[in-house]
C-alpha cells in the first residue's frame, strides 16, 4: 500500500509584491508528526507566487520520502487549491510555468487538494516568516531536525518508563551543549558513517557524474576500494546498518560492504548524487569552455542549479535534510553505514557544522572515503571524521 503524506504550504509578500519567502511541511496523517520541512526567502515577488513556490517545496519534500505516495494539499490560499484543482483558469502568465512544475511532480490522480482557514495554516505560516526574517537579516533559512527525528532520538536516551513527547519543529538545530562531558549525558549518539562510493571510469577523469548522467559501474579500481573498505569496516565491528543511494555504483560498493558484514542495504532515495544537468559527463574545464555564465552563478550561490535543469545545491540540501531526518528517527542509537555521494557527504557535514553553503567547494573528498557524524538527542551534532583514506594505503 501507498504511503499518503499531508502537505501543508503557504507564502507570503511583505508589500506584494515585496520581500517574499514559503514554508512547507509534510505530516504523517496518523500522528500529525512532521516529516519534513522547507522553507525559502525568494526575493521580490507576489503572495501568489510565493504560495506557488511554497506547494512545489512541499510536494517534493513528500517526493523525497517516498516517490510513490499519494498527497494530500491542505493549503490556505484559495486560488492556489481551486487552480490546481481544475476548477479555476489560470489566466496569469507568472503562474503557468509554476502550475506546471507542481503537476509534473507527482503522476495525475496521486495529489488531492483542500482549502483550509488560515489558523489550520499555522505550522507552513510559521516557516514561511522564518525564511522571510532570514532573508531581511541577510542568511539562508537552514533546514534543521523534524520534531520525529528529535522525539525518537529523545526516546532512546531516556528511561524506558518515561514518555517523550514530541518538540514543536524546529527551523535551526538547537544550541551546541556548553562545556566538556556533556555527551555522556545524552545517550548513545546516532553515528552515520559516511562512505563515498568506489571509482567508475569518469572518476580519475574529474568529470561530472550525477544522478543524471549514465549511471556508470565501479571500475576495477572501485570494486578493489570496497573490498578495502569492507575489510576495513569488517574489523572496527561497529557497522549495525547499511543504507545506499539508489545508484549503481554505490549499490555495488554496499553489497561489497554487506556481504563481508552480514547485514542487509537499505535504499534511501534522498541520498542520490546532485542532478547536473546538461554538465553530466563533462570535465570542469569542458563546462567553463561551454557554459561559461551558468558555471559562475552556480560557484557563485547554493541556489543556482547547473544548465539544463539540473539541482540546486540548496535544492540538494533540502532533500539530505529530509534523508537525513528520516533516519535519524529509524536507526536512533545505532551505527549506520551511509554509501553515497560527494554531494550529500559534503551537505551532511556542512549541516552538521552549520558551515554556510559555500564550504561544499573547501572540502576533498576521495572515492571511497570515510567520514563520520555523530548526533546526539538534543539536537547537535559532532563531526568525528573526514576524507579518511588510510584503508586504502
Amino acid at each position: 500500500m501507498a504511503n499518503r503524506f499531508i502537505v501543508e504550504a503557504d507564502g507570503g509578500s511583505r508589500g506584494n509584491p515585496g520581500p517574499a519567502g514559503y514554508g512547507a511541511v509534510v505530516l504523517d496523517p496518523a500522528t500529525g508528526e512532521a516529516l519534513a520541512e522547507a522553507a525559502e526567502y525568494i526575493g521580490t515577488a507576489t503572495n501568489n507566487v510565493a504560495e506557488y513556490k511554497g506547494l512545489i517545496a512541499g510536494l517534493e519534500a513528500a517526493k523525497a520520502l517516498d516517490p510513490g505516495a499519494e498527497i494530500q494539499v491542505r493549503m490556505d490560499s484559495k486560488l492556489v487549491v481551486e487552480q490546481m484543482s481544475g476548477r479555476w483558469k489560470i489566466k496569469h502568465p507568472d503562474m503557468k510555468p509554476l502550475a506546471a512544475r507542481a503537476q509534473g511532480i507527482f503522476p495525475a490522480g496521486r495529489v488531492a487538494y483542500q482549502w483550509i482557514p488560515r489558523e489550520q495554516n499555522k505550522h507552513a505560516d510559521r516557516l514561511a516568516n522564518e525564511a522571510m526574517d532570514a532573508g531581511k537579516a541577510g542568511r539562508t533559512w537552514e533546514p534543521g531536525r523534524s520534531s520525529a527525528a528529535l522525539a525518537v532520538a529523545a526516546s532512546a536516551a531516556a528511561p524506558a518508563a518515561l514518555e517523550v513527547p514530541a518538540a514543536e519543529p524546529l527551523a535551526e538545530p538547537k544550541a551546541a551543549p556548553v562545556g566538556w562531558g556533556t555527551a555522556a549525558d545524552l545517550g548513545t549518539p546516532t553515528t552515520f558513517v559516511l562512505l563515498r562510493h568506489g571509482e567508475t571510469a569518469l572518476t580519475p577523469q574529474k568529470r561530472f557524474s550525477g544522478s543524471g548522467g549514465t549511471d556508470p559501474e565501479l571500475s576495477a579500481a572501485g570494486r578493489r576500494q570496497a573490498d578495502a573498505a569492507a575489510a576495513a569496516l569488517a574489523a572496527r565491528g561497529t557497522i549495525q546498518a547499511v543504507v545506499t543511494s539508489p545508484m549503481r555504483r554505490c549499490r555495488e560498493t554496499a553489497d561489497a560492504i554487506a556481504n563481508r558484514l552480514g547485514l542487509e542495504v537499505r535504499v534511501e532515495e534522498g541520498l542520490r548524487e546532485a542532478d547536473f544537468g546538461a554538465w553530466e559527463g563533462l570535465t570542469f574545464a569542458e563546462v567553463k569552455e561551454r557554459f561559461p555564465e551558468d558555471l559562475d552563478a552556480w560557484l557563485a550561490s547554493s541556489k543556482a542549479a547547473p544548465t539544463g535543469g539540473g539541482e540546486s545545491f540548496a535544492t540538494v540540501a533540502r532533500r539530505v535534510a529530509l534523508a537525513r531526518d528520516k533516519m535519524l528517527a529509524r536507526y536512533a542509537g545505532r551505527t549506520v553505514l551511509l554509501v553515497t555521494h560527494v554531494t550529500p557527504v559534503k551537505t551532511l557535514v556542512r549541516l552538521a557544522l552549520g558551515a554556510p553553503p559555500e564550504s561544499l567547494f573547501r572540502m576533498e573528498l576521495s572515492a571511497a572515503s570515510l567520514s563520520a557524524v555523530a548526533y546526539y538527542a538534543d539536537g547537535n551534532a559532532s563531526l568525528r571524521l573526514l576524507n579518511d583514506t588510510s584503508h586504502l594505503r
